[in-house]
């Protein structure tokens, strides 16, 4: 019977490392299924779930953590079964302007208070042109609960967007997938 697992992954950055989790989890009967994998300062990171036979389960785990000799750290989580859920909407968000503190934290305390499910995740950290100034950029998506107020939530995210000198968007996708605003 296969059991899926979620790993977390971190090393110094340097080719092999994708090669390495790979054959490892490949030479021990696991299923390489979904990924996120990134460079961030140096590092490599990433989340990846795989699926495998429940008697080799052990044998992978103790493959994984070995790999620690090779300054790859890998943590590995029984994955679990969805939590029951609320009727939902899928929305995506997205937030650009000047890199400050607190920006993520002020966003995500108002999903949260909502209890608005963050999906994605993703921040970049560049610099504006001409100025050359700090820019801050988040985008991701989200699971909304039908019982939240859309207009309620638009007029909070406006208030943070103000608070922080900062654009936010909305957008609920169209039955094709593509973003509309909401």
């Amino acid at each position: 019977m296969p059991t899926d697992l979620v790993l977390t992954v971190i090393s110094d950055d340097k080719p092999g490392i994708v090669e390495t989790l790979a054959q490892t989890i490949a030479a021990h009967g696991g299923n390489w299924l979904e990924s996120r994998l990134s460079h961030l300062a140096g590092k490599f990171a990433g989340i990846l779930r795989v699926s495998v036979d429940t008697a080799r389960l052990d044998d992978l785990r103790r493959a994984l953590q070995a790999l620690e000799a090779q300054a790859i750290k890998v943590v590995a989580e029984p994955a679990s079964a969805p939590a029951h859920t609320t009727p939902c909407r899928h929305y995506t968000f997205s937030a650009i302007g000047s890199d400050r503190p607190g920006i993520v934290r002020e966003v995500a305390q108002a999903l949260s208070s909502r209890r608005i499910n963050m999906q994605h995740l993703n921040t970049e950290y560049s610099s504006m042109p001409w100025t050359g100034e700090p820019l801050f950029s988040a985008s991701g998506s989200l699971q909304v609960p039908d019982s939240v107020d859309i207009d309620a939530l638009h007029d909070q995210l406006d208030a943070i967007a103000d608070e922080l000198a900062i654009d936010i968007k909305l957008e609920e996708p169209d039955e094709n997938g593509a973003a509309a605003d909401a």
